[in-house]
């Protein structure tokens, strides 16, 4: 049977849906002066710096962006960052994802900041496919898709946006 693969968001969706979640992080911190997005490498990461750049254009927000990079094929946190975490501090943080499955991946990102006093910290993924395993539910979502288990979701996010895509395989 072949690889069938269905495009549920085209490159004008993805970015209407980073559009929206920009103006929903915005409406969530009206008071702040600068906040940070933490991203998931790799598609994470490439969604936080397009909602860094549409909150930045949209609301005068100073974004501080930060790259999170997770061992997932390990029994225990694995972690590291492109900036000192201790930077966080009493600030408000958005962990950012392409698609939230299990949970799994957001759990790691959120064991980043355990030990850092913030003020506010929520998350934000492009597509919520709300198959979790560990209690966790996005603040900030750009598409709740209802899958079943043995299907994927794969989000392609290029550098110069010409190719991408979300499909459904």
């Amino acid at each position: 049977m072949p690889d069938r693969k269905i495009l549920i968001l085209d490159r004008v969706q993805i970015q209407q849906k980073i559009t929206r979640i920009a103006y929903q992080i915005w409406e969530d911190n009206l008071d702040e002066e600068s906040i940070v997005l933490a991203g998931i490498a790799d598609y994470g990461f490439i969604l936080a710096e397009r909602l860094k750049r549409e909150i930045e254009q949209i609301s005068g927000i100073n974004v501080l962006l930060m790259k999170i990079e997770i061992n997932k094929h390990v029994s225990s946190f694995q972690a590291k960052t492109d900036i000192n975490v201790d930077e966080c501090t009493g600030k408000v943080v958005v962990l950012v994802d392409d698609v939230l499955n299990s949970g799994r991946t957001l759990a790691y990102g959120l064991g980043v900041f355990l030990d850092i006093p913030l003020k506010k910290l929520r998350t934000a993924v492009l597509v919520n496919r709300s198959h979790r395993i560990f209690p966790l539910t996005p603040d900030f979502t750009g598409l709740e898709l209802a899958t079943v288990i043995k299907e994927h979701v794969d989000v392609l996010l290029d550098g110069n946006e010409t190719e991408d895509a979300v499909y459904l395989r």
